[in-house]
């Protein structure tokens, strides 16, 4: 009867991996820094600019902020209470071994477990150039990074795969 409980876990399926982890979990605007993740109208962003502007006798802080969308490369803005709570996208970067590119322009991609990911389409200018090159061109082992967020996934990089790997 020591069997059962491993029977469960073979059951799950693939979407149930992140099911305890939230897309989002909250922070304080003043917390907030340059360089780190903020969602703006809904969207996962990277902050790349902000300043506070001190208000009125009884007014509070602001906070403003620039970010850029880390999908569709979008420049968001956002004005908000220091005081005020926003919401900050759990971003995840990994890193796999590319197999293949289908006809329709989607990564065959390598899961550290060993299963076959195909459902993150080749990225339209810089990155895609890149991977091309490194993948078509040159013959070369190929990782990519993908960056998911909320949902959300894009290659945002590749690089030739260490030898040996």
């Amino acid at each position: 009867m020591a069997e059962a409980p491993n029977d469960a876990q073979h059951e799950l399926t693939f979407e149930s991996a992140d099911a305890g982890a939230s897309l989002t979990f909250p922070m304080q605007c003043s917390a907030l820094r340059k360089n780190g993740f903020v969602c703006i109208k809904n969207r996962p962003c990277k902050i790349v600019d902000m300043s506070t502007s001190k208000t009125g006798k009884h007014g509070h802080a602001k906070v403003h902020l620039i970010a850029i969308d880390i999908f569709t490369g979008k420049k968001l803005e956002d004005l908000s209470p220091s005081t005020h709570n926003m919401d900050v996208p759990n971003v995840r970067r990994q890193e796999y071994q590319l197999l293949d590119i289908s006809e329709d322009g989607f990564l065959n991609l390598l899961t550290d477990n060993g299963e076959e990911k195909n459902d993150v389409k080749v990225p339209d200018g810089e990155v895609g150039d890149k991977i091309n090159k490194l993948f078509n061109d040159e013959n070369k082992d190929t990782n990519v990074i993908v960056l998911t967020a909320m949902g959300e996934e894009a290659a945002i990089d590749a690089k030739e795969a260490p030898k040996g790997a």
